[in-house]
C-alpha cells in the first residue's frame, strides 16, 4: 500500500440506493502535499492508503468526508464504467424517446424474433 503521485489515475462510484446505476468519475493527481493530494476536478484525498471495502480493497479517503474513497484506476474499472455507461444511455434513451405506433410495432416483432430463437 503506497501513497500516491503525480499522475496517478483514481476513480469514485456513486450509486443512489439498490437500484441506481453505478456511476463513475475519473480524475489524476496534479499536485501532492505532505498529507493529501488534490485531483485535477478539485477533490482533496487524505494521501494515506486504507482499506477499503467499497469497490476495491484499498481506498483513500476524501479529506473530511471518511466514507467516501477514492481508489486506483485499473483495466477492470475502465471495463466496468464502460459497460455501466452503455446501460445509462439504453435507460436513459428509452426514458426520453417517443414511441410511434410503428416503431413499437418494430421494437415488438424484433423482441419476438430474438424470443422464438432463443427458445429453438
Amino acid at each position: 500500500m503506497e501513497e500516491l503521485k503525480v499522475g496517478d489515475k483514481v476513480y469514485n462510484t456513486k450509486q443512489d440506493g439498490f437500484d441506481d446505476f453505478i456511476r463513475y468519475s475519473f480524475s489524476e493527481v496534479v499536485e501532492v502535499t505532505k498529507t493529501l493530494v488534490i485531483l485535477k476536478n478539485g477533490v482533496r484525498l487524505v494521501n494515506q492508503p486504507r482499506i477499503s471495502y467499497i469497490t476495491e480493497s484499498i481506498g483513500y479517503s476524501v479529506s473530511r468526508q471518511r466514507g467516501v474513497h477514492w481508489h486506483l484506476v485499473t483495466l477492470q474499472a475502465i471495463r466496468s464504467a464502460q459497460i455501466e455507461n452503455k446501460k445509462i444511455a439504453a435507460y436513459d434513451w428509452f426514458e426520453t424517446k417517443k414511441f410511434t405506433l410503428k416503431e413499437k410495432q418494430l421494437i415488438y416483432e424484433q423482441f419476438k424474433e430474438m424470443h422464438q430463437k432463443l427458445e429453438d
